[in-house]
């Protein structure tokens, strides 16, 4: 059989997925024709934004995590939205958060391992109106999208 993980993976991490009526109408004890129409509505009212797997990140080489926090140059500093919706390009940015405070960026990256990091650092992070960054780095994720590691 052919092996198209990667490409699951992939799909998956940009929101390709679709909520279990079956498994949800058998919790909430109601008809799955009920669920999807629910589910339907709060799609369409933009609730629900996307669907997403969650992943055990080691497993599909993104281990290592690391939220960086971005300082802006006083002349970016009055929209700071343009440089985050430059940064959300970016497949290895998992958030970017406005912030207020000493820090005015706030993102989530991960990648392989610290050397896969530091060359997308390089490469990405490091642009015009980025000043200041401080790098923190998650040792052990305990909890993730809600579940339990």
């Amino acid at each position: 059989m052919k092996n198209i993980r990667q490409k699951l993976v992939t799909l998956f991490r940009k929101g390709y997925c679709t909520p279990q009526i079956s498994r949800i109408a058998k919790q909430c004890k109601e008809a799955s024709t009920t669920i999807h129409y629910n589910i339907k509505k709060l799609e369409e009212l933009k609730i629900i934004k996307a669907y997403k797997a969650v992943f055990d990140y080691k497993k599909i080489d993104m281990g290592y995590c690391a939220y960086v926090l971005c300082q802006i140059s006083p002349d970016e500093y009055t929209n700071p939205s343009k440089i985050a919706k430059s940064l959300v390009k970016h497949d290895r940015i998992e958030s970017v958060d406005i912030c207020t405070g000493d820090w005015e960026l706030i993102l989530k990256v991960r990648a392989k391992d610290q050397d896969e990091y530091y060359e997308f650092l390089q490469k990405s992070i490091s642009q015009k109106g980025i000043v200041k960054i401080k790098t923190v780095s998650s040792l052990k994720q305990l909890k993730t999208e809600f579940i339990p590691v």
